[in-house]
């Protein structure tokens, strides 16, 4: 079985250019967030830290994600084997730490997928309903419903194809540009102090959780080593590329914000970008906004709702996960087992936390707990390469410039924020940690109903 898939991997044929893999890498970072957390940052980052501290912070989180991306192109250039986390995390360390981190990812996912929901409910709401109305359970309401009617559409058999999601993509580039620009042309400069509520947290650490959530997906870099025509050159230009475009849009918008709202303006307005909207091109334009910004949020939790069974069918495959979750039904090639988990993994924590910010802090944890173990394995991956035959194999891998130094500030960082959050959201943390451990029985049920050992590679 492994060498039939070497062979297999064998075949796959480097075909993504300099500017495809750097649009990749764009699509695989710009989301939802960013029309949703500059009012958290700036709520964090405070009044007297001014449009400085608030940019500052989104200058900061872009430059560690970048460091954090080309970490990843390097674990995925000198480890290029299907299977992203899991398999990494198994071959440097061991199966079973492997499958407690996946595992927790994609329960994770279902509350991230959640999260973003929120952020689609509260644009629609915020459009439909009148000020006065739209606080208590309106939000949730709609984010439920968005939640359940995607779940039954996917149990029908409906795909989505790749060419809807790339459009969609690209929408919320040429939305984050346009509002931009619009509200730099047209809208006047704000005035007035920027008065920021007491109780909000301050500092720039708190600001940087909610930075890392909309700077998430670059991780995914592991996963295209294999797909880029002269890697080793062109990987660390198009990783780099696409994060400094990504930086780039996000300073811009969120300068846009700023200069358009003020920081007092940009913490009060939940609905951000309908406030840019509105403050630039009027109702119709708040109007246009909030709804591509629903639609965007739609897209990308069918697209997850979509994906994420997939993901428990091949856990099952492997034989750590009940038999059940192989099961697919014969005409909509759906797992309905596998479906019912996830939208449990969406719905009941959306239910139980009620608000965008708590699903952030619960995700955000976990998040960060993961990619400091996947990070090092590089360490793990560079020592296994020292020797004369390791060079050899990795001549054409790409690796990160200079002593591993900023590999390691990358992890801190992580680290710390994981902290920042065990610290302020304690019970949170302990969902996420409980969450994890819960994979190592699970793990261990699955091997011995199975019949495989769990051997260390």
């Amino acid at each position: 079985m492994k060498a039939e898939a070497g062979r297999i991997a064998g075949k796959i044929e480097a075909k993504l250019g300099t500017f495809d893999t750097a649009m990749v890498v764009v699509s695989l970072v710009v989301g939802i967030g960013i029309f949703r957390t500059p009012a958290i940052v700036a709520r964090a980052t405070g009044a007297e830290g001014g449009a400085g501290l608030f940019l500052l912070a989104w200058g900061i989180g872009g430059l560690v994600s970048l460091v954090g991306a080309l970490t990843f192109a390097e674990i995925g250039s000198v480890h290029p084997r299907a299977g992203g986390y899991y398999r990494v995390v198994a071959d440097c360390y061991h199966p079973m730490l492997a499958f407690m981190l996946n595992w927790a990812q994609t329960l994770m996912q279902g509350a991230g997928a959640a999260g973003v929901a929120f952020i689609g409910a509260e644009y629609l709401v915020g459009l439909l309903l009148p000020p006065e109305r739209r606080g208590g359970n309106s939000v949730l309401l709609v984010a439920l419903v968005l939640m359940l009617v995607l779940l039954l559409v996917n149990a029908l058999g409906i795909r989505i194809g790749a060419g809807t999601q790339n459009v969609l993509s690209m929408l919320k580039i040429v939305m984050i540009v346009g509002l931009a620009v619009a509200a730099l042309a047209l809208a006047p400069k704000a005035s007035g102090p920027a008065v920021v509520p007491s109780s909000a947290p301050a500092g720039l650490a708190a600001a940087l959780i909610p930075v890392f959530y909309a700077y998430g997906g670059y991780h995914m870099t592991m996963n295209l080593g294999a797909d880029v025509k002269d890697a080793k050159r062109r990987f660390p230009l198009a990783v780099t590329a696409g994060m400094l475009t990504v930086v780039g849009l996000y300073l811009t918008i969120n300068f846009a914000y700023v200069r358009t709202l003020g920081v007092g303006g940009v913490a009060g307005s939940t609905l951000v970008a309908a406030a840019l909207a509105r403050a630039s091109l009027g109702s119709a334009g708040e109007a246009v906004v909030s709804v591509l910004i629903f639609l965007s949020a739609a897209g990308f939790v069918n697209a997850t709702v979509l994906q994420m069974p997939r993901s428990i069918h091949a856990m099952a495959e492997d034989g750590v996960l009940p038999a059940v979750f192989r099961r697919v039904q014969p005409r909509t090639q759906v797992s309905m087992a596998g479906l019912l988990l996830f939208g449990a993994t969406m719905l009941v924590p959306a239910f139980l936390l009620g608000s965008f910010e708590k699903l952030l802090n619960y995700v955000i944890f976990t998040d960060m707990l993961t990619l400091v173990v996947v990070s090092s394995t590089l360490f793990v991956l560079r020592r296994r390469g020292a020797g004369r035959e390791g060079r050899e194999a990795e001549a054409g891998a790409f690796r990160i410039p200079g002593p591993p130094v900023l590999p390691a500030l990358y992890i801190l960082a992580l680290a710390a924020v994981a902290a920042h959050v065990a610290f302020t959201e304690p019970r949170l943390a302990l969902a996420g940690t409980a969450i994890l451990l819960t994979g190592w029985p699970l793990f261990r049920l699955g091997k011995r109903l199975s019949g495989r050992t769990e051997e260390a590679p």
